[in-house]
């Protein structure tokens, strides 16, 4: 539905600089906006961009000024941005009301407004808050919890006794609960240490497709409140990670690893068993964090092994030179009398 500028201004705390009457039809990249739409810009490059566009009108920082635009200054325009794109188009609901089809046992307590797809199996003594959105065809074990304002998208498996905070999303195919990777060996082959233990996932946690978390052997693995775990991001038993950290694709952790608030992992990440990351760490694609290694808070890792971004630069700076050196070392030994072929 069409808005005006001030009602946008107002929705998000922001200032107009123009036309406050202008009408806005809709929101648009920069690479795909028409005449009537609205677009943000962060940068001074993005701002030339809109600029030069057809947008109608432009979200700002502070202190900016977009010529010959209508624009609306606000603290943030990528997160204004956001939020009035959430309030233009709001996400499809992923079930309305409880489908015929839908298996829910009598012990089950659903909160107000809950909504179940088709095909979804929900066990004994499972309790859902109110507003939640339970897909096509997921499973929720016995005893599971999630609160409010949860969305579980198609095909989504808990196992048993795993407990879900508020406003939790957990997209396609994601398993959470499953057994940890826990062995003895012993009499020449492989004994199953039973995992027992659980999961928790904090507030505001959204985990991508595919994620797959796993229970604690005896106590829980635990997701702080604010994570955004990426598609196909691996968390083993035991594992704990504090609050607002953010993974990306790929990344697996190992069993009984501590991460801390706060901290940025790259894609395809990997962290070895018994592990402590700090808060604030910054850990680069790729990196490869060795068993029992420690990254301190603030810190940011590069490499396998995981080095400090600056000690990493320097190595691969040498690395890349290695022909050239070993051509350079062969010269001065064959001048010396001692020449060995390098390979």
């Amino acid at each position: 539905m069409p808005k005006s500028v001030a009602e946008i201004a107002a929705y998000v705390a922001g200032e107009v600089i123009g036309d406050s009457q202008t009408v806005i039809t809709g929101l648009a990249s920069l690479e795909s906006v028409r005449a009537g739409e609205l677009v943000y810009a962060e940068t001074e490059r993005h701002l030339a961009h809109a600029l030069a566009s057809a947008a109608t009108t432009v979200l700002v920082g502070p202190g900016i000024v977009a010529e010959g635009k209508v624009s609306i200054r606000v603290q943030n325009p990528k997160l204004a941005f956001a939020r009035l794109l959430e309030w233009f188009e709001p996400e499809p609901r992923v079930a309305e009301g409880i489908h015929a089809t839908a298996i829910i046992h009598p012990s089950v307590q659903l909160g107000e407004n809950v909504a179940v797809g088709p095909y979804t199996v929900i066990e004994a003594n499972v309790r859902l808050g109110k507003n939640c959105q339970i897909g096509a065809g997921c499973y929720l074990g016995p005893g599971v919890t999630l609160g409010d304002d949860c969305v579980l998208f198609p095909r989504v498996t808990i196992y048993r006794n795993v407990e879900i905070g508020a406003r939790v999303r957990i997209h396609a195919g994601a398993v959470i609960g499953s057994d940890g990777f826990g062995y003895v060996f012993a009499q020449e082959k492989y004994w199953k240490f039973p995992q027992r233990g659980t999961v928790r996932l904090g507030d505001d946690v959204e985990l991508g497709a595919n994620v797959t978390i796993d229970r604690g052997a005896l106590d829980a693995t635990i997701i702080g409140h604010g994570c955004k775990l990426d598609n196909l991001v691996h968390v083993a038993h035991n594992v704990t990670i504090g609050e607002h950290t953010v993974i990306a694709a790929q990344t697996g952790i190992s069993g009984s690893c501590t991460v801390g608030n706060y901290v940025l992992a790259g894609g395809q990440v990997g962290i070895a068993d018994h592990c402590h990351i700090e808060d604030h760490a910054v850990l680069g694609a790729q990196a490869g964090i060795p068993t029992g290694k420690r990254i301190r808070r603030g810190q940011t890792v590069w490499g396998t092994p995981a080095r400090p971004l600056a000690e990493f630069k320097k190595q691969y700076a040498y690395f890349a030179r290695l022909a050239e050196l070993a051509e350079r070392l062969q010269a001065l030994e064959k001048k010396i009398g001692t020449s060995r072929k390098l390979a």
